[in-house]
């Protein structure tokens, strides 16, 4: 009987070939091991719907991304199971203050938060999953459909004049003083009334430091020449900042603000200033935009983060985006990529494209999507009042109608 022997090239292909399949199997599990340690959010024993929380996809905007030359990516941060990128904080403050015994399920107790909308979204629907009440406080002046959801979320929702974070009526300090005043007299029942201070809660920051930065640098494999984000609480923009700039050499990081925003300037300048607050212009209490979610005019603990002690701060710059602008980026994304986006998202999208274009073909921008429209249509998706206020609601013929912003 004859035998076949295999050649030493044969060998060598097999011994390859074996060598490869095992490295394959040995990368998967390392990735698997430290996903699941750097990302909270990929804890498997998680059950119901916060084990969906996490790990959005990062895509393509093609009408921009084909306009510049650039790959203009975004993290669909909507597809959360509550909708935004809040379900995030949401998940891992609650869970850190369960770890700390500040929180036990089925005890009646409640979180308390101060909110103009998605955050208290979020926390409504994993309060819900995990066995809280909640109560969230809002300004009256956010859209009608942000109360309703939370309201079907079973939340408490208290609605109130909008006002300086100065006046004790403001309504974070409302819902800190609603927070105090929960269950102080029922401590031995384990009932507690519980804060999350979104604004100043470090752990606002950290939550996105271990889980939203970790899956872009994964998704992106770590090619990128700009990341760019608006600011609200500063979470968001400070952890994603801090996480990707020493890992990424090159990465430039900037800030898309809201005209009345002051923080633009803060970045730019070193001042707190916009010119739509100047005294007898302010139409509004808190930030003279359409757009809600993003936008300050005082320094929170979570945007300090990204302020080094000597004042320098870890972005490399600003860009102040017009109402007019956030509004035509919405109506240009739905029409040409299908794309129903809130007005955080919109600023975002401006901003990216002028950064894109500022570089010239051959780069990588990415940013958030952080809502849809959805939560957005009697307000910045509602036609007839954006026109009274003189915005055209008709979908751009071209990108070139955009100013260019740096």
């Amino acid at each position: 009987m004859s035998r076949t022997y295999a050649t030493p090239a044969t060998c060598m292909l097999l011994i390859s070939a074996a060598t490869a399949a095992a490295a394959a199997v040995a990368y998967w599990r390392y990735l698997t091991y430290h996903s699941a340690e750097e990302n909270p959010q990929r804890k498997n024993d998680r059950t119901g719907v916060v084990s969906l929380i996490g790990n959005t996809p990062l895509i393509r905007i093609n009408s921009l991304s084909d306009h510049t030359g650039c790959e203009i990516l975004a993290k669909a941060e909507f597809l959360n199971p509550g909708g935004s990128s809040k379900d995030r904080i949401a998940l891992y403050l609650i869970e850190k203050a369960e770890s700390l015994n500040q929180l036990i399920p089925h005890t009646q107790s409640c979180i308390f938060e101060g909110t103009s909308g998605s955050t208290g979204i979020s926390l409504a629907m994993v309060a819900r999953a995990k066995g809280y009440l909640c109560h969230i406080v809002m300004p009256s002046d956010q859209a009608i459909e942000k109360s309703q959801l939370l309201e079907r979320y079973g939340a408490t929702v208290e609605r109130v004049a909008p006002c300086s974070i100065v006046d004790e009526n403001n309504f974070v300090n409302v819902a800190r003083r609603r927070a105090m005043e929960y269950g102080k007299d029922n401590n031995d029942d384990g009932r507690r009334g519980y804060f999350v201070d979104q604004f100043e809660n470090p752990l606002n920051s950290e939550a996105h430091y271990r889980t939203t930065g970790p899956e872009i640098l994964r998704q992106t494999s770590g090619k990128m020449d700009v990341f760019v984000h608006g600011s609200g609480t500063g979470g968001t923009i400070a952890g994603i900042t801090r996480y990707l700039k020493p890992r990424v050499p090159g990465l430039r990081c900037f800030l898309a603000d809201p005209q009345g925003s002051g923080l633009a300037n803060k970045v730019n300048h070193g001042v707190m200033f916009s010119d739509t607050e100047r005294e007898g212009t302010r139409r509004r209490q808190q930030v003279d935009t359409l757009v809600e979610g993003v936008g300050l005019n005082r320094l929170t603990r979570n945007f300090a983060h990204i302020l080094q002690p000597s004042g320098r701060c870890l972005l490399d710059g600003a860009i102040s985006v017009s109402d007019a602008d956030a509004v035509k980026m919405s109506r240009w994304l739905m029409a040409n990529d299908g794309l129903f986006v809130g007005s955080s998202a919109a600023i975002n999208c401006v901003a990216a494209l002028s950064l894109a274009r500022s570089m010239g073909p051959g780069h990588t921008v990415v940013t958030v999507l952080a809502d849809s429209g959805q939560r957005h249509l009697t307000k910045f998706w509602n036609d007839q009042k954006m026109a009274a206020l003189g915005y055209s609601t008709e979908p751009p013929e071209s990108l070139d109608e955009f100013s260019q912003l740096l």
